[in-house]
């Protein structure tokens, strides 16, 4: 518990995003996320985001899932909508999420609002999913209780033999309780880690209209670490 590691991290400039949207700077570090981990091993998944949301009692919940969507409009994910956080963000849509890569000494936060996928939009992920994935979908009832491991792998047994891989995506369609969540930002932080804790942190805040690729949109500043 007590180890301490010196972040030797290239840090973040003013000049290194000048003139970029918050969309253009995260879209950068998250490509560059992706092909450190093709290229060095030490990124795993380099996609996978920390989402909280609230509870009907203002209790906070975490959780990491994999990040499926990101442009313009705000990163989005997919899940059951009767999960745990798809019933939080129903009734409260505040969400914040982080990416974070060690490795790289640096990390991205997003805070703001939830909005839910277009059905279209969660299709077509859908089909694109491995059949393995597309039936644990079905499968499982996520967040509910279950007696045992063999309940569940047997409740997986029956969704193959309902829906048999034929090979065509299309067999096993995405189940209604089944979509996804955006979040729509309004504030964007960017941290870069820098020796003995001297770290970089600049945010962009929402300042009218517009996608995070709006620079327009949102104003920046630096804040101390």
């Amino acid at each position: 518990m007590s180890e301490r590691i010196d972040y030797d991290g290239e840090g973040l400039a003013e000049a290194d995003i000048h003139g970029m949207s918050p969309y253009a700077v995260a879209r950068d570090w998250v490509q560059a996320a992706v092909a450190r981990q093709a290229e060095h091993g030490d990124v795993p998944e380099p996609l996978s985001i920390a989402v909280a949301t609230v509870d009907a009692q203002g209790h906070p919940n975490v959780r990491t899932v994999l990040m499926r969507f990101f442009d313009e409009r705000g990163p989005g994910f997919v899940t059951s909508l009767t999960s745990t956080k798809g019933v939080e963000l129903a009734g409260n849509p505040a969400m914040a999420i982080t990416l974070t890569w060690p490795a790289m000494f640096r990390a991205i936060r997003f805070r703001g609002l939830a909005a839910t996928l277009d059905r279209d939009e969660v299709e077509a992920y859908f089909d694109e999913r491995p059949y393995g994935s597309r039936i644990s979908a079905w499968a499982s009832q996520q967040s509910q209780p279950i007696d045992s491991r063999a309940a569940l792998e047997e409740a997986h047994r029956l969704i193959e033999e309902r829906f048999p891989d034929t090979g065509d995506p299309h067999a096993v369609p995405a189940p209604e309780t089944w979509g996804g969540f955006r979040l729509v930002p309004d504030r964007v932080e960017l941290w870069g880690g820098r020796r003995s804790r001297l770290h970089d942190r600049i945010v962009y805040t929402r300042t009218g209209p517009g996608t995070l690729d709006d620079l327009d949109a949102w104003a920046r500043q630096r804040l101390q670490p």
